[in-house]
Order: C-alpha cells, then structure tokens, then sequence
C-alpha cells in the first residue's frame, strides 16, 4: 500500500468509500448536464532549472476562462491524481479551468527532487519534532512556492486563460502552499481548504508563517473546512487576523465529512457536492469579468 504523509504526523490514505463517492457524484452531474466528464491533458513546465508536470482541466472552447491553479497536499506517488481527477470536472462545468501542478519530489515530478515527507521525516528523526516543523516551513516557503509560482508563470502565458482571473486553491499542504502564493503573487482569490489542520498544534512556527501571510495578502482568501477534520484552528485563527488587518476573507466550518478525521481532511477534495456553490460564488465575486 503507498505511504501517503499529511502535515507532520500519521499515515493518511484517502478513504475508498470516500473516493467512490466522489466519483460518483462527478459522474451523475456530468450524465445530468449531458456533458461527459472532461479528460485531463498533461503538461511540462520549468521551475528553476527543474521540468515538472501537471494536470490541466480545461472546458471546451478557445476561451480565453478564469483559472485556478490547485495545490495538491503530501501525498506521496499519484494518489494526488484522485484529488484532481475529482476536482477537475467541478471546476469545468463551472467553466473553469483547474491546473494541478505536482511539486518537486511529488506525482508526475517525482524524480525532479526529494519527497517532503522524507525530508520531513529525516529531520524529526534527527532534530525531533520543531527540525520537522521547521523543514516543513523551510521547504513550503521555498522550493515547494517557487514550484507553485512557477506553473503559475506558466499558466498566465496560455492563450486561452484570463490573465486577469487566475485564482490559486489547495487543501493540507496545497493549503499552506495558497496562503503562501496569495501572499507573494496577485491572484484575484484564494481558496484554503485545511491548510495546517493536521501540524497546527505541533508548528508554532507553521503559525507564526501563515499568520504573517495573511497578514500581507494580496488576495481574498476563502478559509473552509469539516467539522470533523483534525484542527479547526487554522481557519479560526487565520481569518481573525484577517479581520483585524482590514482584509477580506469569508470563513465556513461545513458539517462533519465522512467518519473520520481523517475523511474530514479530505473534504477540501471530495466534498464538492456540499462546498461548490460557496467556493464558486466567492471566486465568481472577487474574480469578475471584465
């Protein structure tokens, strides 16, 4: 079975009734709109002097469409492709574009370098818990943004995207990752889903960072989780400060997703038939055609 790291503790896997429902319900929505549910094309761009790779979701058409790009969590190997493969549709038949770019060391980049969780882990074992926290923080700021901004770049040179309606949306790990690129670039909307539920309690330091970040935000920023995932804090906290900054953000704690902790943290990608019409009325609303 692959090993899947979310944050900074315990073993993860997405839950298969979970996953089976979610393809379920891509599959009836797309059978009702009488549309089939859009195929994902793969696409290579730089990052540095790296090459990785990603999932592009894109409606039929010559556009130009507003587009998101989607970080994945920790996932190790391809089961980030579950995630994508359940978004994807939403957002088309949403006519959005959704690009999941995989990090370095990650997915269809797996060989352009190390995989977090091992530095992660590399780190507890020989610093214990804050070397892990801070690898975590080092890595997310650093390689893991430039990854981020990167397809980023690449995204804005599509001729078939909006350039001005680039929003930016992650669960776990690609939670943090959004707060950390709506600091640093101008997309219209964030989106975080579970950012930091997991390693909050254990990572002062992960705190203090995305304190800071949404402190200087350049965008709105949707904070969204289940009731049942590991840590509400993250939102609660990050949209306080929001607030006290003057910036704007809306926050939403959704019922309980699943059966576990662990289903709730996965909500962010495979609960869109609950959260679809908030997420897409708030990137409609601050993502406004010209």
């Amino acid at each position: 079975m692959p090993r899947v790291i979310v944050d900074l503790s315990g073993p993860f896997l997405y839950s298969s009734r979970v996953r089976a429902t979610a393809v379920l319900f891509v599959a009836c929505a797309a059978m009702l709109s009488g549309v089939a549910a859009p195929a994902s094309e793969i696409v290579t761009f730089p990052s540095g002097s790296l090459m990785l790779h990603g999932v592009l979701f894109k409606p039929q058409g010559t556009g130009p469409f507003p587009a998101v790009v989607y970080n994945h969590g920790s996932a190790a190997g391809m089961l980030s492709q579950e995630a994508f493969d359940a978004l994807g549709p939403v957002f088309v038949r949403q006519h959005w574009i959704l690009f999941g770019p995989y990090r370095r060391g990650q997915g269809l980049s797996a060989e352009a370098g190390g995989y977090i969780g091992d530095e992660i882990d590399a780190a507890k074992k020989q610093g214990g818990a804050a070397a892990g926290a801070a690898k975590m923080v080092q890595l997310l700021e650093t390689d893991h943004l430039d990854d981020q901004l990167a397809a980023l770049e690449w995204l804005r040179k599509q001729p078939f995207v909006d350039q001005r309606r680039i929003a930016v949306a992650g669960n776990s790990f690609g939670g943090i990752e959004t707060i950390l690129g709506a600091e640093r670039e101008g997309y219209c909307a964030a989106i975080d889903s579970a950012g930091g539920a997991e390693s909050w309690a254990l990572a002062p330091a992960l705190q203090d960072r995305m304190k800071r970040a949404v402190q200087h935000a350049k965008a709105p920023i949707f904070f969204f989780q289940a009731e049942n995932d590991w840590n509400l804090s993250p939102s609660q906290v990050l949209s306080a400060v929001m607030k006290a900054a003057g910036k704007p953000f809306e926050v939403k704690i959704y019922p309980p997703f699943g059966r576990s902790r662990q289903e709730g943290h996965s909500f962010g990608y495979f609960g869109s038939a609950v959260w679809e019409d908030d997420v897409f009325r708030f990137l409609n609303r601050h993502c406004v055609a010209p």
